[in-house]
């Protein structure tokens, strides 16, 4: 299993953290997703694309970026 490391920017609170996660776990190939507001990040667990990643948060209305 694989660890993808993102950046998301436009979370303000802890709705925007759900938003995001349940996005993230809707990922096929994503076994479990962390996301916190601060300092507005994930820790996405599982064998996914990190382009189908960050479409799922701007989906949302989030800006995303993997982080190396």
């Amino acid at each position: 299993m694989s660890t993808i490391n993102l950046k998301i920017t436009g979370m303000t609170c802890e709705h925007c953290v759900r938003a995001a996660t349940k996005a993230l776990e809707g990922v096929s190939g994503v076994d479990k997703a962390e996301v916190t507001l601060t300092p507005g990040s994930a820790v996405v667990h599982g064998a996914a694309d990190p382009q189908q990643l960050i479409a799922a948060v701007k989906e949302e209305g989030y800006d995303a970026e993997v982080q190396g």
